[in-house]
């Protein structure tokens, strides 16, 4: 058990402390490196030592002493070992690792480490195939199955992008920095989509225990915070930043005291952070008066429609169908399909939604994702054909990665079969 929450602290810090060697040491495979070894001496000595006070300075101070050690080996034989190795040479206890240095963009101040490994991240030298699934890597230590289950895509395929792309930032020498002013419009898109990401890793986890991973989430809210600090008049900043605010305000009511999952119809939304809701509202209100739409304000515009309905069946299912559809113009991606042909068939009728769902797996573009059959199977239940539903589910349940999600589909299926159960009886009888 002890090893189990040392090994979740050590995810929880690992973004952090890693941003903050790769600025120290200039070198993604040693900054990794060098975070494993103390990872590994941390679940060799925290047990018997207990828990130090600041795991992060505790893991930054191990892997950069690390680091120098290896640094000074190969200070005689490497020149740019020697050049690290006197940059480094004034820093050496433990407050002064966990200072970053000043980075200044355009007229613009902003210090964080983690902001810097985005824009790493999202460099036009890589592939944009891989931007996202290196950020997801670094940022949040997801692993290359975890990484691949997000995208649908090979384990292989993933593991190969992320080894070249870090090839690419080496070689490319692409500088630990936030870009000037000037450039950041170009990169925007990128870095917000991996900003969201980082968030949806929190607020719906690929594998693992829980549901939620809080930290995450807190996370992408700081980052898209950080964001507004470089382009307060920016709309899609403040869509997104909106858009987390009204999804993560939701957060508290995901999960039921037993751990279990309680979906959007279940929740208490007395649980929900009104708070976080009219920030989010209002940061919106700012994003849409600027009059430059885009995908992030329409879905925060789905997210405050969910959050004024005070119950379940008061929820606006037209308007928000209807937005869906703004949001296909922009994003006209399966996972946004998805949600749309759900939207359509809680507006419209369990029939239409199951048409929509039905050609969107034929289309063949979502086919590990266990929230498509999960769908349909409800719409079948809404039907009355709790048959097809108990497929359903059960073709579901081979694909969730999530214990939460698994256990929530489950429950699903056990009452599904319980009424074709039922039904059997009644026609015996």
């Amino acid at each position: 058990m002890l090893a189990k929450a040392i090994e979740q602290l050590c995810r929880r810090e690992g973004g952090k402390v890693l941003a903050g060697l790769i600025r120290r040491f200039g070198d993604i495979s040693l900054a990794e490196d060098l975070l494993q070894d103390a990872y590994r001496k941390a679940l060799e000595r925290w047990p018997r030592e207990g828990l130090p006070h600041n795991p992060a300075a505790w893991l930054t101070t191990v892997a950069r002493n690390e680091g120098l050690d290896q640094l000074r080996r190969n200070a005689a034989l490497l020149p740019d070992s020697a050049e690290v190795l006197a940059q480094q040479a004034a820093c050496t206890d433990e407050e002064a690792a966990q200072q970053p240095a000043p980075l200044i963009s355009g007229s613009a101040s902003v210090d964080d480490d983690r902001l810097r490994l985005i824009f790493i991240c999202c460099h036009p030298a890589l592939a944009p195939n891989v931007q996202a699934p290196l950020a997801l890597r670094m940022l949040c230590g997801l692993s290359t199955r975890e990484i691949a289950r997000a995208f649908c895509e090979a384990e292989t395929t993933v593991a190969q992008r992320i080894v070249r792309a870090k090839r690419k930032i080496a070689a490319a020498k692409i500088p630990f920095v936030v870009p000037q002013r000037t450039e950041l419009p170009q990169r925007l898109a990128l870095v917000l989509q991996v900003i969201y990401l980082v968030f949806n890793e929190g607020y719906g986890a690929t594998e693992g225990q829980r549901l939620v991973r809080t930290e995450l989430c807190a996370e992408a809210i700081r980052l898209g915070r950080l964001m507004e600090e470089l382009m307060p008049d920016e709309a899609e900043v403040l869509g997104l930043l909106a858009l987390m605010r009204l999804q993560h305000a939701r957060s508290g009511a995901r999960v039921a005291p037993d751990g279990g999952l309680l979906t959007l119809p279940e929740q208490d939304r007395s649980q929900w952070d009104r708070a976080a809701i009219e920030e989010g509202t209002a940061l919106l209100d700012r994003a849409l008066r600027l009059a430059r739409p885009g995908p992030y304000q329409i879905q925060a515009a789905i997210a405050a429609l969910h959050s004024k309905a005070q119950r379940a069946e008061e929820t606006d299912w037209e308007q928000i169908a209807a937005l869906y559809g703004a949001l296909l113009r922009h994003l006209p991606t399966p996972v946004v399909e998805l949600n749309a042909a759900v939207a359509q068939g809680m507006a419209h009728g369990p029939a239409e939604g199951l048409a929509r769902l039905r050609a969107l797996e034929e289309s063949g573009r979502l086919q590990s994702s266990h929230y498509l059959l999960s769908a349909k199977a409800e719409f079948h239940g809404r039907l009355g054909d709790f048959r097809a539903a108990l497929a359903e589910y059960d073709r579901a349940l081979a694909l969730v990665g999530n214990a939460v999600e698994h256990r929530y589909l489950s429950q699903r299926r056990m009452a599904a079969e319980r009424e074709v159960l039922s039904s059997s009886h009644a026609c015996g009888a």
